[in-house]
């Protein structure tokens, strides 16, 4: 039973890869904490108090974080991800957002809970550096950490060099691998698992891909056009049509890269992948390389390792299961609705 710590900056990619982890009935979020990138961290907790109440998960605790990143400005995504985050989707907030802050609740419950947390990143790291800041053993507490983040042996996104988690707070991921290459003893299993684009951008979601949601979940009986498990599907329905568009924009065709779905799938075990340990080093300091993802994983530089670099990954696997996901959470939702 996966007890899961999620930061995200929701975000289209952010959105799915939200709605695939609530599908999953063994999965228990202890937190989900809200990092500002794509948009301001206020916009980030709205999309997801929305998109779990729909999801049914109304309990689980939306906490804000930092305001900004370290050491430098917010610069948010509204040509890749829309004005509020999710293309032309709109969800209600649901519930209030809960009391704390992101970094000290991330802490406290690893604290409370040694080895049984697993974290995953999928937004810039400023909340995980902060929690790193107040409590230097989070690498030995918490069970497994997976961060979306990097390119490595690919081109950048977002410069020509770097992705767009890693570009808009730099500072803050060094110091999250620096402090993992600190730390003497640690196994293996331990070290992030790190989703690069070389890896997340294979994962190509197609509009006929999305479309057999819809079709799959009301093969037995039509949907409930008020159901949460309709209203849900027009939600990724009409944030996906904005990020297929800004894709085509940009000649990738239209079509979807999305990568924090590969990296939550990977880090529940419900993604095939492999894996090199090595060492990251990111360049923080200001030109052309702002931003830059190293990883030395014939250990030139004879450091001590500080991620688990994802270098094969099966899309056709990992698409197949996010279908699934949905359509069986659609169902749910129905199947509650009725009564």
């Amino acid at each position: 039973m996966p007890r899961i710590l999620l930061d995200n900056d929701t975000g289209i990619d952010d959105a799915l890869a939200l709605v695939y982890l609530a599908a999953q009935p063994e999965v228990v979020f202890e937190a989900v904490s809200c990092t500002p990138g794509n948009v301001p961290a206020d916009d980030v907790a709205r999309n997801n108090l929305g998109l779990l109440s729909l999801c049914g998960r109304n309990n689980v605790p939306v906490c804000l974080g930092a305001s900004r990143p370290l050491g430098k400005e917010l610069v948010t995504t509204p040509e890749t991800h829309g004005p509020q985050g999710i293309g032309y989707a709109r969800v209600d907030s649901g519930v209030g957002i809960a009391e704390g802050f992101s970094p000290e609740v991330w802490v406290e419950l690893a604290r409370e809970n040694p080895d049984q947390l697993d974290a995953i990143c999928t937004a810039p790291l400023t909340n995980f550096a902060l929690a790193l800041r107040i409590e230097p053993r989070l690498p030995e507490l918490l069970h497994s950490v997976t961060i979306m983040g990097g390119a490595f042996f690919h081109p950048g996104n977002t410069t020509p060099l770097a992705e767009w988690n890693i570009h808009t707070d730099p500072l803050a991921a060094r110091e999250v691998f620096a402090a993992y290459e600190a730390y003497e003893g640690l196994p293996e299993e331990k070290l992030p698992l790190v989703c690069g684009l070389e890896t997340t951008e294979r994962y190509e979601l197609q509009p006929d891909d999305a479309a057999a949601w819809a079709i799959d979940a009301a093969a037995d009986r039509p949907l409930d056009p008020d159901g949460r498990g309709a209203r849900l599907l027009t939600v990724l329905d009409d944030a996906l049509r904005f990020y297929f568009e800004f894709h085509e924009q940009h000649g990738y065709g239209y079509m979807a890269h999305i990568h924090d779905f590969f990296a939550s799938a990977a880090a529940i075990g419900d993604a095939e992948y492999d894996a090199v340990t090595t060492t990251v080093e990111v360049v923080a300091d200001e030109g052309p390389a702002h931003g830059t993802t190293i990883a030395d994983p014939r250990n030139l530089w004879g450091r001590r390792p500080s991620a688990r670099l994802v270098t094969e990954n099966d899309p056709e696997q990992g698409i197949s299961r996010l279908r699934s996901s949905v359509v069986d959470l659609v169902r749910r939702l129905e199947a509650v609705d009725a009564g």
